[in-house]
């Protein structure tokens, strides 16, 4: 049973920047310099370090910084069946950069892979961090996967779409149940959908979504309901929306409106929104989201994890306490706007720069929240 409330009032998005160190290791590991036993040890050391500066600087839950991945969301799909990774001829276009290229096709039935290499991740985890703090497990969301040639996402096995979407429901729910299992009790579903809608597939006119991407969200609702809808009671599920991070540049810019009707509509526990800047409009929206009843807490990321310009205690409470005239203060939390590695490549600041981050979430959330303890 979870000793605190999560999200909890200051808590973290996922993702850390790979030490040299770990990215040296997995560069000599391609070249067949070092064994696989090798890496993972090395992991392992890297892993130890940065768990126990998370629980340093106060926090409840912890992660192993996706230190084990190169993709935030690749990984986890070419982990289940009916998967193959496979390198497209162009990366996604983010902010006038290209990324580096890579995707996922879709070559048979999906379907929950019991060996799937992030339950061993998960697992290690678990054992290293401390009594009292909650090992958190992030994974991308199923609408994330939703077939697409721009999201270089290829399906080469299905007539049907709906097909597909049916079998991620039961994919899903069993993947969930086994990290459950594991002793997993705060799982978060990182979700590049919602933010890429707002941003390119609304009416400006009306802000609702184009009929197309209307019916798609509707789906992304069902399917990510019906998952969590079967998860144990005292498993926490949060969401993660997110508009693109990659070396400190971005995909998406826009409101959060055209979206905030289904995101209300979601079952799940807690969202972590990214408000660092301009691009994501006003706090508006989540009067919408908070409507539901439902008492979710919402996470407000305020800190940019895409610069190393450090925000300040002053202006991060201002905000929060706009935010506060659409949203309770008590269903309020803070975090960073994103992880500071989605990919390997790491966003463009130090390390020290992203601790110095992670500690003014700290700091502000205890002057705002009697709770933060």
């Amino acid at each position: 049973m979870n000793k605190n409330k999560f999200p909890y009032r200051y808590d973290m998005v996922g993702s850390l920047l790979r030490p040299k160190k770990l990215l040296q290791a997995k560069d000599d590991f391609k070249e067949n310099k070092i064994s696989k036993i090798e890496l993972t040890e090395i992991e392992n050391e890297q892993i130890n370090e940065i768990v126990a500066q998370q629980v340093k600087l106060g926090f409840k839950d912890v992660t192993d910084g996706e230190f084990r991945r190169s993709w935030w969301h690749l990984d986890f799909y070419e982990g289940l069946k009916g998967t193959e990774y496979y390198t497209p001829e162009k990366g996604w276009n983010f902010a006038g950069v290209e990324t580096r290229a890579g995707g996922i096709k879709i070559i048979d039935k999906v379907s929950y892979n019991p060996k799937h290499p992030f339950f061993e991740d998960f697992k290690y985890l678990n054992q290293i961090v401390p009594v009292g703090i909650t090992a958190k497990q992030t994974i991308p969301s199923p609408s994330v996967f939703f077939p697409s040639q721009g999201a270089h996402i290829i399906n080469e096995a299905y007539d049907q779409v709906s097909d597909f979407y049916d079998d991620l429901i039961p994919t899903y729910q069993k993947t969930i149940q086994h990290f459950y299992d594991l002793g997993c009790r705060y799982l978060q579903i990182d979700d590049t959908s919602w933010g890429m809608w707002a941003s390119f597939a609304h009416d400006a006119k009306t802000n609702k979504l184009q009929p197309e991407l209307a019916q798609q969200a509707e789906q992304a609702v069902r399917i990510i309901n019906e998952i969590v809808d079967h998860k144990p009671d005292d498993l926490t599920i949060t969401m993660h929306v997110c508009r693109g991070n990659y070396q400190s540049v971005w995909a998406g810019a826009g409101a959060y409106d055209p979206v905030a009707e289904y995101l209300a509509q979601l079952n799940i526990d807690g969202y972590f929104l990214e408000y660092d800047d301009e691009r994501s409009g006003g706090f508006e929206p989540l009067e919408v989201i908070a409507r539901n009843g439902r008492n979710q807490r919402i996470v407000l990321g305020l800190v940019t994890s895409k610069s190393p310009n450090l925000e300040s205690v002053d202006d991060l409470t201002a905000r929060i306490n706009n935010a506060k005239k659409f949203v309770p203060l008590e269903n309020l939390c803070l975090s960073t706007q994103c992880g500071f590695a989605s990919t390997e490549e790491g966003n463009k600041l130090t390390e020290q720069d992203q601790w110095n981050k992670l500690a003014l979430v700290v700091k502000t959330a205890k002057k705002v929240w009697q709770d933060a303890e």
